[in-house]
């Protein structure tokens, strides 16, 4: 069935919004979809699926439109819509137009220049290349520039994994067990799992497999004192909360109110009454000092570039700047230093990110330990044996879409260590 010719003019018009960058490109899309209450459901996935595979290709499809007639951003967006549904299923376009999407279609990718096949910013692109090679890059690049597919973690307290399985499948809804995650499930296809019954009820909760191994690897137990320094929207605090068994104490700190908001609903589907939400101001807060020295884990999931999650915020690379990474780097530095005051002697801090830069991830690290002499590694691979993980690592965990279908994560594990030491 082809689209009405209208849905080229609309994707353009909120395709020239996000490509200005001014904002993350989820929160663009559902602002226009607001204001164009008349799109159906088709309708929006259709131009959704447009932009985020023209973010994707961006490189690739810039070049393509260099070629042709007619308006640069209007080639950018039949490139996209035929990207997301097919050149045969659109409506609207002249002989010259179906003509150039048929000779665009026949050009070899694998021909074009490692970079643009790439699609990333140069500055990155060099940085990767620098430190693991070009073949190694760009199969890497190829899995971020793939939609990421649905990853479910089961709420423990509610459902075994075995019975959520069971119960998906009569909807019908195929998925399997994630390789690596105790609790995780990959949906094949990506259906909408917000109405089902599993998810009104706290059964399960939407969750990357990797997302879902830095909140077990922090070892939380039944009774201990636990805090998730950088909560967000709360998807790692409900985790651990379940493997607390809802026992003990368990403060999720946020800067953002708004975020933390979000957690509230959650925590009521989930079961959940051992979590106490935070607000702070900051991460010298006083609500932060009143409890120095008296947790047992600390998780630290560090505000980053995020360039670990371009399966799913594809625009996140056009967006990032090497002068924002450095910003970054200053603040996961003081947030990192500010949490680790309230682990506990022989307690566990956990500093994790969505990156995939050695200057976010193993940088930090290692200034940790030069500053913090209290503190003595765990290597990662002692951290996954203890939690039964069938991962091999080394001192480091380091997650990537390539090689183990996850999002891109890293984290390092610390211990607090005695004072006599």
């Amino acid at each position: 069935m082809r689209l009405p010719p209208a849905i080229i003019g609309l994707t353009e018009e909120v395709l020239r919004e996000v490509l200005r960058f001014t904002g993350p490109a989820d929160v663009t899309l559902s602002r226009y979809f607001r204001d164009h209450p008349k799109l159906g459901s088709r309708e929006r996935g259709v131009i959704a699926e447009a932009v985020y595979g023209l973010l994707r290709n961006k490189l690739v499809y810039t070049s393509f439109a260099e070629s042709g007639n007619g308006p640069t951003m209007r080639r950018m967006t039949l490139l996209g819509l035929a990207d997301a549904v097919g050149a045969d299923s659109l409506g609207g376009l002249s002989e010259d137009e179906t003509e150039w999407l048929a000779r665009v279609a026949e050009i070899d990718r694998r021909l074009l220049p490692a970079q643009m096949r790439a699609n990333l910013p140069a500055w990155l692109y060099e940085k990767l290349v620098a430190r693991d090679g070009e073949e190694n890059t760009l199969q890497l690049a190829d899995a971020l520039n793939t939609p990421a597919p649905l990853d479910l973690r089961v709420n423990s307290l509610k459902a075994a994994r075995e019975e959520v399985i069971a119960t998906l499948a009569e909807a019908p809804i195929l998925c399997e067990p994630t390789p690596y995650a105790p609790l995780g499930l990959r949906i094949i296809k990506k259906p909408s799992v917000q109405n089902l019954p599993l998810f009104k009820s706290g059964a399960i909760e939407v969750q990357d497999e990797g997302s879902q191994l830095l909140a077990q690897i922090v070892g939380a137990k039944r009774g201990e004192m636990v805090v998730d320094f950088c909560a967000g929207a709360g998807g790692k605090t409900l985790a651990l909360g379940a493997t607390m068994r809802n026992t003990g104490r368990l403060y999720a700190f946020d800067v953002s109110e708004k975020r933390l908001a979000k957690l509230k609903p959650r925590m009521a589907r989930s079961g959940l009454s051992n979590i106490h939400p935070v607000l702070i101001a900051h991460e010298n807060d006083a609500k932060v000092k009143r409890l120095a020295g008296k947790i047992d884990r600390v998780l630290v999931d560090a505000p980053c570039s995020g360039l670990g999650t371009l399966r799913r915020n594809p625009d996140v690379k056009w967006r990032q700047t090497p002068e924002a990474i450095i910003e970054m780097n200053a603040k996961q530095t003081a947030i990192l230093s500010s949490a680790a005051r309230l682990v506990k002697t022989g307690g566990r801090l956990v500093y994790g990110t969505c990156s995939l830069l050695d200057e976010e991830n193993e940088a930090i690290a290692t200034h940790f330990l030069a500053t913090h002499e209290d503190f003595s590694l765990v290597p990662m691979k002692d951290v996954l044996a203890e939690q039964k993980i069938a991962l091999e690592m080394d001192d480091y965990l380091k997650l990537t879409p390539h090689l183990h279908h996850t999002d891109g994560f890293f984290a390092a594990v610390f211990v607090r260590k005695p004072s006599s030491e």
